[in-house]
């Protein structure tokens, strides 16, 4: 008797797979010695960009759900936000053990002197319930409780935005960039943004087709 697991939509497969591919170029980069004079601060810069980058994908599911009506898109939120998390971890390693050594002492003195250390670190103690909850298990176990408790990615990816502003010294606008994005993925979980935009979306779709129609060189949306 052979035990089939679930399918994968071709959604999650990209998720999968273009989820390791920054892992890869890092590990390469590394090897080939492409890592700037400071590969270990690189190392978390890398990795720390990555973790809010698929942390932002993850909060773009329901926006995007909202706008396009593919409930396909709902089932790569969760392994989103895991990835998310797993770079958040790598990132934290990075400081934790590459930059500091592992000295406690070190570290608490630069806490007081940098507070996105301390930022960055909140962010990660939030996340870390959220990845450990994140099975449907736990979901049912928890009921309402865990609706509640997952609202907290929320806050989570609000100090994750700060402690990358903060840490960058010179050039804001990329920082700035991801929390205006931010800002937009909470905006559309507004019900009123919410609604507006489901009741326009079936006329967008037609006014997109209509367009594509009227021009013969355009390739046909299915």
């Amino acid at each position: 008797m052979v035990l089939k697991g679930p399918r994968l939509n071709r959604f999650q497969w990209v998720v999968h797979i273009g989820s390791w591919i920054p892992l890869a170029v890092l590990y390469f980069d590394y090897l080939n010695k492409h890592l700037t004079a400071n590969p270990i601060q690189a190392i978390e810069q890398r990795t720390g960009l990555i973790a809010l980058t698929w942390l932002l994908f993850s909060l773009a599911v329901t926006p995007l759900n909202t706008i396009t009506g593919i409930r396909a898109l709902v089932k790569i939120r969760r392994p989103l936000g895991l990835y998310a998390f797993m770079y958040a971890v790598l990132h934290f390693c990075a400081f934790f053990f590459l930059d500091y050594g592992a000295n406690l002492q070190f570290i608490w003195l630069d806490v007081g002197n940098k507070l996105y250390i301390f930022v960055g670190a909140t962010a990660l103690l939030i996340l870390i319930p959220l990845a450990i909850t994140s099975t449907r298990a736990m979901m049912s176990r928890l009921g309402k409780t865990w609706k509640r408790l997952h609202q907290l990615i929320y806050p989570a990816a609000g100090l994750v935005v700060i402690h990358y502003v903060w840490s960058v010294k010179i050039d804001i606008r990329l920082p700035l960039a991801y929390g205006a994005l931010l800002l937009v993925m909470l905006a559309m979980r507004i019900p009123l943004v919410r609604r507006w935009v489901s009741q326009n979306r079936t006329r967008w779709i037609d006014a997109i087709q209509h367009r594509f129609a009227s021009n013969p060189t355009a390739p046909e949306i299915k």
